[in-house]
């Protein structure tokens, strides 16, 4: 097997000397970099026709970047179908560090467990921060999951790191950097449609927080007077007799639910105990659905810009990672993006006239 070529082998096909063949790799361009542009498209040349690729640690200790991406995630994200509730994040990631020309690093090695806890399963949950922490390596980090570790924002904050988390996260020491979904304006447009359809009764079954996903749709929905609260606590699965009973004591007209599936499980059970749904139960999902299912397309939801919120991330990363520099661009550059979600129309949402 051939030896790998270095910027010295480039540098004597050329005739230059090796800071010159690493000037013209680093495209470093000035009144202080003086290349005659036949020198410049001569190194090229070579480095195209050698197949070189550059050592990313010594570009590192040159330029301070190696253009590495890092991806952090809160749980398993790696979709079993197209329609996995991640994968629009991680095309846009993928998407735009590509045009960026950047490569991206899945960290994977922060998970850590309770005792009896299996890899994925209860009792398990990932830090960023830990003996073997690799964060270094990538220039700055994205972060993706419903619930972060608020040790590891505090941390990162306070130490500056570059990074941007993908979803709305309270202050940790200092401003969090983040692309998330506006929520709030959403749900309440979602409850003004709702009260022009002649609804006037209304309940959001959730938790209401404290992941600020769940906080910010409670919050566009303000409760009180005819908007009911109905805080879930635990998975709905056991409780829906229960919540059927609590919905027609109510005299509710319209149920919101923070989780696509608890819409899709409240649906079935209202039409098993002989409801109608829409007639009698309007039923409007605050959440994008994890897979693929009858009901999908029938329930009346909010959709969140998943893709566009993977691929802004990446670009507020980069812009941050230029202006500050990994050292000092996790505070300094804390911009905080919300976009907005559309609305999905199906057919559970209708008028009560």
């Amino acid at each position: 097997m051939s030896r790998r070529v270095t910027q010295r082998d480039i540098a004597r096909m050329t005739g230059v000397s090796q800071a010159t063949v690493s000037l013209v790799l680093n495209n470093r361009t000035g009144d202080d970099v003086r290349i005659a542009p036949e020198t410049r498209q001569r190194v090229l040349d070579a480095i195209r026709t050698t197949g070189y690729v550059a050592d990313p640690v010594a570009r590192r200790l040159v330029s301070g970047r190696n253009r590495i991406l890092g991806v952090f995630t809160y749980e398993p994200v790696f979709p079993s179908t197209a329609a996995d509730f991640y994968h629009p994040f991680l095309v846009g990631i993928e998407q735009r560090a590509e045009q960026l020309g950047c490569d991206l690093l899945l960290f994977t090695s922060g998970a850590q467990f309770t005792s009896g806890a299996q890899s994925g399963g209860a009792g398990a949950h990932r830090k960023i921060f830990h003996a073997d922490s690799r964060i270094g390596i990538a220039d700055g980090t994205i972060l993706l999951g419903r619930r972060v570790d608020r040790d590891d924002l505090v941390r990162l904050v306070g130490e500056g790191h570059a990074f941007v988390s993908v979803g709305r996260r309270d202050d940790a020491g200092g401003p969090v950097p983040y692309v998330g979904a506006d929520y709030p304006a959403a749900v309440a447009a979602l409850v003004q449609r709702a009260g022009e359809l002649g609804h006037t009764r209304i309940g959001y079954l959730g938790t209401g927080g404290p992941a600020e996903s769940h906080a910010d749709r409670l919050r566009g929905f303000q409760p009180g007077g005819d908007r009911l609260h109905l805080p879930l606590s635990g998975p709905l699965s056991g409780q829906l007799s229960g919540w059927l009973d609590a919905i027609g004591r109510e005299r509710l007209t319209a149920v919101f639910l923070e989780e696509h599936a608890d819409a899709v499980a409240l649906v079935v059970a209202a039409r098993a105990r002989g409801w109608s749904v829409p007639g009698d139960l309007s039923v409007v999902a605050l959440g994008e659905p994890a897979g693929t299912g009858p009901l999908d397309e029938e329930i009346t939801r909010l959709r969140i810009p998943r893709r566009e919120m993977g691929w802004q991330a990446v670009d507020q990363l980069t812009a941050a990672i230029e202006s500050g520099g990994a050292g000092n661009a996790g505070v300094d550059a804390a911009v905080q993006r919300l976009l907005p979600c559309t609305i999905h129309a199906g057919a559970t949402l209708v008028s009560r006239r």
